[in-house]
């Protein structure tokens, strides 16, 4: 088991400087009107919206848990709202780019699809909106508005359990369909998508092209490969758990395995800079003009000093 003060430091070291990056990444997304209107940066946006509201809720309560192990006389309605961020948050960011690997594909290989408005509509924003609502909507009948009663634990950090998972076949779907697919399609989708631009590269011999389609290729890949070293351990354990085969190492690993994927939120901001070339330099640039003000700063606390000295 994953010892709480390793939990707890662990977690906010990366926390505050993720907010602060995730603030920027998205202050430039937002801002830059080459970036804002560009499509395959649309989904990047989604997500950076739900990790900053991820951190700044869910997150906090982590800690808290963490650190004083007592969660003895919160309010119910307090545990399900913040198992139903915890729960809503995390899959839907997990499937937006797992549809993310999928869309890059039209983007780079079939862009004629997203030619004109209407078909930019269809192909582009509806799927992006459905995903959205279908998972807001789905948790929250989970957590708000089930047909049965769900159980309080307040020993335990989720500290809500919905009766619905008693339902095999809802046990099932939310097992299979939120959890273990959007992994397997991440992967899929991803090898497939550098195989057929390496393939495309080789084949045409158009360096233009390949020019135009390698910061989209890259920054897909660098998340994709984030999500795969976080989440596939993840994805195993709940195979595991569906085919019954747990043991204690089972039990072992999946406390590690939940343990690594919290770090997917917090370090997803910072792989979207690494993967932009154009944030990457506005933030050298940022640093850089940080230093420069701070200069002239020690400079003039410490020219009193050796002026005190000559004297």
């Amino acid at each position: 088991m994953v010892p709480n003060t390793l939990a707890f430091w662990s977690y906010l070291i990366f926390l505050i400087p993720s907010i602060i990056c995730s603030l920027f990444v998205l202050y430039h997304l937002l801002f830059d009107r080459i970036l804002r209107h560009a499509l395959h940066n649309h989904v990047i946006i989604v997500v950076l919206f739900i990790v900053i509201i991820y951190e700044i809720t869910v997150y906090p309560w982590m800690l808290y848990y963490y650190q004083y192990q007592n969660i003895s006389g919160i309010p119910n309605i307090f545990c399900t709202i913040r198992t139903f961020l915890d729960w809503n948050l995390c899959i839907t960011q997990t499937i937006l780019i797992s549809w993310a690997t999928i869309e890059r594909h039209i983007l780079i290989f079939h862009d004629k699809w997203v030619s004109t408005k209407k078909k930019r509509f269809f192909i582009h924003y509806l799927p992006l909106i459905a995903l959205v609502l279908y998972c807001f909507i789905f948790y929250m009948i989970v957590y708000f508005f089930p047909p049965c009663e769900n159980l309080f634990d307040h020993s335990s950090l989720t500290c809500v359990y919905s009766c619905l998972y008693d339902i095999y076949a809802f046990a099932i779907w939310q097992t299979v369909a939120h959890q273990i697919l959007p992994v397997l399609i991440i992967i899929v989708f991803s090898t497939a998508l550098l195989l057929r631009v390496i393939w495309q590269k080789f084949r045409i011999h158009q360096s233009i092209q390949w020019r135009k389609y390698r910061k989209m290729t890259i920054q897909l890949l660098s998340v994709s490969f984030l999500y795969l070293i976080f989440y596939l351990p993840l994805s195993v354990a709940h195979t595991i758990l569906l085919w019954n085969l747990m043991d204690d190492i089972y039990f072992e690993f999946q406390d590690y395995a939940i343990y690594f994927s919290y770090f997917v939120i917090p370090l997803f901001p910072f792989v979207c800079i690494l993967s932009l070339p154009e944030l990457r330099t506005k933030l050298i640039n940022t640093l850089h003009l940080q230093r420069r003000r701070i200069a002239p700063e020690i400079i003039l606390i410490k020219a009193p000093v050796y002026k005190h000295m000559n004297i």
